[in-house]
Parts: C-alpha cells; structure tokens; sequence
C-alpha cells in the first residue's frame, strides 16, 4: 500500500509540474493570427518552389547547380533585407561532377527508347557506344575466367532480383488519427525488430566482397558500359551512386541506371537467345577548382539587450540528386523555410533572439553541411569539446520529409519539451497539427544538432507520395504539394518566434 501511494503522489507531482509548465508558457495569439494571416494572404511557396527547381534544375552536392542555387537563395536573402547574408564553407567536400550529355537507346532487335540515367560520379563512355548486350552471370570468382578476354568494349548487364510489384495501395496519403497517436508509444524492451544472423551478416559480407571483385574485373575488361535496373515502377529511376567525389580521381567503370521494366526486357530477351544492341552515350564534367563545401547563413538579428547572441535556427538540404529537380528532396523543405524567415521579415518582427536560417550542402552524401557546421561553431561529437555556440542555440528546426502537411513535431527523447510544444501548437490544431511526441527520427541534418546536446526537431509531416518519389527522376515540381507547404512554413514560423521570445532558452537533454 505505501508503495502505491508513492506512486500516486509521484504521478500527481507529474501532473502538477505539467500543467505548470503550460500555464507559464506565454503564446502571442495576436502574432500567431498575423503570421497565419500573412502566410495564408501572400505566400510566396509557389514562386520559390519555381525557382528552386524548374530554373535551378537538379543540385548534386558539390555541382554547378549547386552553386547557382546558393548564390540565388543567398541573392534572395539580401533581397528581404535579411542580415550577415554569407556563404559559408564549413569544411572539405570533394569533387563536383556534372552531366552534359546523357543518351541510352535500345537498336536490335527493334528501337526502342529507355528511360535511363548515369550514375553519380560516373565516368563518361569518351563518346558514342553501341554495342551487344552482354549478360554477365558470375555466382562465384570461378565464374570470372569465363568471362575474361570477352568484354572490351560491351556494354554489360548483371542479373538481378530486383521485380516491380502491383500499387495495391493508394499511390498518396495522410497520416490517420491513429497512425498519428501511435506515433506518441515509444516501445521498451522486446527485440526492437529484425536482427541480422551470423550466418545472414557472412552472407553479405561474402556477396560484397565478390562484387567488389566483379567491379575490379570489368574494369580490367575495358567494358564500355554497365547498366544497372533499379527499384522503382512505372518508369521510376531511383538514384545512387557509382564513382567517388573523392580527390584521389581514381578512375570508375561509366555506369547508368535504366527502369527495371526496360532493363527486364533486355535480360529475358537474352536469356532467350536473341541479341540486344543498345546506343549510349554519356558525357560528363569533373569540377576540380573547389572541393570545399558550403551552406547558406542567413539572420534577421535580435533585439534584447541580454538575449541577442543566443540563436534559433531553422533549415533544410538545398542539395539533392541529379536525373530530377530534388523537389521533395529537398527543394520542399528548403522553401518552406524561406517562406518561414521570410513571413516574420515582413512582419517587422523583432526579436529578442537571433533568427538564423540555414540551407545545408551535401546533405545527401552524409550530411556534410549541418555535421561541418556543428564541428565548426557548435561541438566536436566526439570529443565533447563545446564551442562558441553551444550554449547559445535555443532550437534548430529542420524540414526534410517531402512536401506534406505538418501533423505534429519529434522531441527526440526530451520529456521537458512535452507541455511546450503541447502549448504552442493549440493555434494549429485546426490546420491537423497537434501530435507531439516524445519519439526519436534520424536520416537528416537535425540529428547533427542533437548529437552534440543542441536542441534539434525534425516535424511530423504527411508522407504523400514522397516514399515513392524521393531520390529518383520524378521528384519534379508537379509532385509538391504547395497549400501543405504553406501551411508548414507558417507553422515553422510560429515555432521559431515563440523559441525566440521565450524568456529561457528551450530545456536541455544531458550532454555529457
């Protein structure tokens, strides 16, 4: 009996200590009327998702359209009036490579067009191939001899278990009310999901090695071409990788990925005797004038005597891949935080903190821009040596999860942080924003702020169709969703003026 009444009385202190909380958290609902208001009136989402991708085209990291792409959102910046606009290199990067020509078409035994794109950091093919088709079937390394003296100058093609399937579901959708408040349990114990075994993790540690061996072999061979069917239906290419934007410059095999229903066509018609003749070209630029990398800074400065030099920041990855515009990846999130910066610009908001927007390089290679930035001004992860501005950022929030709604906001573990968000998202509730959970996410440039004990925030947001669309040629314009983003970036802005009047600095998880 004493037992639970200790209990009872802890989970009243609970109960007190929250509703405290909210009672003290102040929300302007004048200013959240007019951020709605001025958000709702004069959204500017469709002209900046215009620019940052039918005219800036796609952004691989460390590519020219990257660089275009900084230099017009920093240009955008100084455009608004906002302050300490730089450009701003945050460490080594590596090569840039663009491409300038890409061409791929099947000639025997009839014509037939094929969607289909290089591989990043490829080399080109020196001009226009066309070959046999040759299906390159090698299980083990004795099947490698069979092959030797044979290939120079083919293009070559490797089996593979990759199939497309039915859209038994709806091709787009929201979260549901459920799906929304299972997003608040956090599972304890239990497995926690697939484990790997020690045979499975031999398995692909033997399947690896045996194809870096293949690689090794088909370069030795002087193969013209290696064609890769990815993921994907309906004529969706998803992206990855061939060479290295290492500076080393070692030379890659030219490699291009086509849609598995073309590359299909192309192995069951040899397996079945007939010969397959493909023209391809593929024409590339290595940039070797700067391997640094670089995010965007942007600021409308603080006003408060005492709270200035602290800082909330937002952001997302202005980079992405290179067959489509990077729309949902991430031309999405970066507008919706130039719209958001750009709503309280217009409002003449002065705030007591220091705004700071920022747009990430290279995200996609690993998070390159936000990690530099950290290491550079915030915290060394590795070491707990704290910078300049650790104890400065109150909270950094980040888009990066396509173009849906915001339903709600990841804490990333922080049970402080509960009955604030819970306060601050009441003028949303009819927008569908109000889940707030205590839930960790990961993948994207947050997570270089949490890492080191800053508060970093990823927001819930509707998934749509951006599962089947990210990193691939059809993440274009007509996929984003614009009244979702109009309603992101007036939340994101309400976030950060409240971050930036709040009288403390958002509460802390330990970092040790």
């Amino acid at each position: 009996m004493r037992l639970k009444h200790q209990i009872s009385l802890l989970v009243l202190a609970l109960f007190v200590w929250s509703s405290a909380a909210v009672a003290q958290e102040q929300v302007d609902l004048e200013m959240m009327y007019k951020i709605k208001n001025e958000g709702l009136r004069n959204s500017q989402i469709q002209d900046l998702s215009f620019h940052l991708t039918d005219l800036m085209g796609p952004r691989l990291s460390g590519s020219s359209n990257l660089r275009r792409a900084r230099q017009w959102t920093a240009d955008k910046f100084k455009e608004w009036g906002l302050e300490n606009v730089r450009i701003d290199s945050y460490g080594d990067f590596g090569r840039g490579w663009d491409v300038k020509k890409s061409y791929i078409a099947m000639k025997d035994p009839y014509y037939a067009s094929i969607i289909g794109h290089p591989k990043a950091w490829t080399d080109g093919t020196n001009g226009l191939v066309s070959s046999e088709v040759v299906l390159v079937d090698i299980q083990s390394e004795a099947d490698i001899e069979k092959y030797k003296g044979k290939l120079a100058g083919k293009v070559i093609i490797v089996p593979t278990t990759l199939s497309t399937s039915p859209a038994f579901e709806a091709e787009a959708r929201r979260l549901t009310d459920e799906e929304l408040e299972a997003r608040k349990v956090i599972a304890i114990g239990g497995g926690g999901g697939a484990r790997w075994t020690p045979q499975q993790m031999e398995q692909m540690r033997a399947a690896r090695a045996l194809d870096a061996k293949v690689n090794e072999f088909l370069m030795e061979e002087g193969i013209a071409l290696r064609l890769t069917g990815t993921r994907g239906n309906f004529g969706t290419v998803f992206h990855t990788r061939a060479g290295s934007y290492s500076t080393d410059k070692r030379k890659t095999m030219p490699e291009m990925e086509i849609a598995l229903e073309h590359f299909g066509r192309i192995e069951r018609l040899i397996k079945n005797g007939h010969k397959v003749t493909i023209d391809a070209e593929i024409e590339v630029e290595w940039l070797d004038d700067d391997y640094k990398g670089y995010n965007v800074l942007a600021e409308i400065p603080g006003t408060d005597k005492t709270l200035k030099p602290e800082l909330v920041m937002l952001g997302a990855h202005l980079d992405s891949w290179h067959a489509g515009t990077g729309a949902n990846d991430n031309a999405a999130g970066v507008a919706v935080m130039m719209e958001a910066i750009r709503i309280l610009k217009t409002l003449g908001v002065q705030p007591k903190r220091t705004i700071r927007i920022a747009l990430w390089g290279e995200e996609e290679q690993g998070l390159y821009g936000s990690r530099g930035y950290v290491q550079k001004y915030v915290a060394d992860r590795q070491t707990k040596d704290k910078k300049g501005e650790w104890d400065k950022i109150s909270a950094y929030y980040n888009v990066d999860n396509g173009s849906g709604k915001i339903r709600g906001i990841y804490l990333e573990g922080n049970d402080q942080l509960v009955p604030v968000f819970e306060k601050w998202f009441e003028p949303f509730h009819e927008m569908g924003a109000k889940t707030i959970t205590r839930r960790n996410t990961g993948s994207t440039d947050h997570v270089a702020f949490d890492a080191v004990g800053v508060p970093g925030f990823q927001f819930i947001q509707d998934p749509i169709d951006y599962g089947r669309g990210y990193h691939t040629n059809m993440d274009l314009y007509e996929r984003m969703q614009q009244g979702d983003m109009t309603q992101a970036a007036i939340i994101v802005a309400a976030m950060v003026y409240n971050t930036a009047q709040r009288d403390q600095k958002l509460p802390r998880k330990p970092w040790n």
